[in-house]
Order: structure tokens, then C-alpha cells, then sequence
């Protein structure tokens, strides 16, 4: 689980620091779709909320990465739970990262109708569908007729 968070704080702030030195302000990359690369700059959580926020941002993240890891020290046996904890605990720590050396977190990947996010954000909403999804009640095996 602490080799995966490594993996995605490592993943996001080199990803951050390309796109951070390669792009000036307002300069933006076009992809596909509508979609572009661009140096956005984000002081609040998703969607730009608590922007004014960041004493209570920092406290809130750190908080709630403790909770996590102490769920995790509690269920470690349960399968594929790694997985999405070390996704969400990276990804936290990627954009925690930012907040305490910035003040901000950077985004870069910009879609259209769509606030602009980054790696350690991808990885957090994929490890919470991973949590979703290694919590979802399994259906009872079905009785062997041995008759």
C-alpha cells in the first residue's frame, strides 16, 4: 500500500512539475475532444470549494489520511484493499504536497465543461471506486444439489 502511494505522489509532482515548466500562464496545449493541458492553478478541494479555505483544507486532509490509514491497519487482510487505499492515500498526499510547499494545487489536465484536475486527483476518485467496489456485499453461493 506505501509502495503504491509512493508510486503516485512520485507520478503526480513529476507530471506537475512537467507541465509547470513547460507552459506559462495562460498558454494551454489542445488534445482531443476539446480537452487541453494547461498550468491551472487551484487554492480550494473540488470545484474550487473552501478556496479561502486552507488552514481547514490542511487539517481536514490530514485527518482524514489518518482515519484511512488506521481503517487500513484495522482491514489489511481484506483483499485488493491495498490497492485502493494506496491510490487514495497517494493521491491526498500529491496534492497535499502542493498546499503545504504552494499554497495551491496544481492542475493541468482541462476538460471542457469540466474544472481542470491532475494525477493525484484521478487517483483518488479511481481509489475510492476501488474502496467502492472491494466493499460491495457479495452474493451468497448458491447451495450444491447433490441429488
Amino acid at each position: 500500500m506505501l509502495a503504491l502511494a509512493a508510486l503516485v505522489v512520485a507520478f503526480d509532482q513529476v507530471t506537475k512539475t512537467i507541465v509547470s515548466g513547460a507552459l506559462g500562464p495562460g498558454e494551454t496545449v489542445s488534445l482531443v475532444l476539446g480537452a487541453e493541458i494547461a498550468d491551472v492553478r487551484n487554492t480550494g478541494i473540488a470545484f474550487g470549494l473552501f478556496s479561502d479555505g486552507q488552514y481547514l483544507v490542511l487539517v481536514v486532509t490530514i485527518a482524514a489520511l489518518l482515519l484511512i490509514l488506521a481503517y487500513f491497519a484495522h482491514r489489511a487482510s481484506r483483499p485488493g484493499l491495498w490497492i485502493g487505499v494506496g491510490l487514495l492515500i497517494g493521491g491526498a498526499v500529491g496534492n497535499l504536497v502542493d498546499r503545504i510547499t504552494a499554497d495551491e494545487v496544481i492542475d493541468f489536465i482541462d476538460p471542457p465543461l469540466w474544472p481542470a484536475f491532475n494525477g493525484a486527483d484521478i487517483a483518488i476518485v479511481v481509489g475510492i471506486a476501488v474502496l467502492v467496489l472491494v466493499h460491495r456485499p457479495r452474493p451468497e453461493p448458491a447451495p450444491v444439489d447433490t441429488g
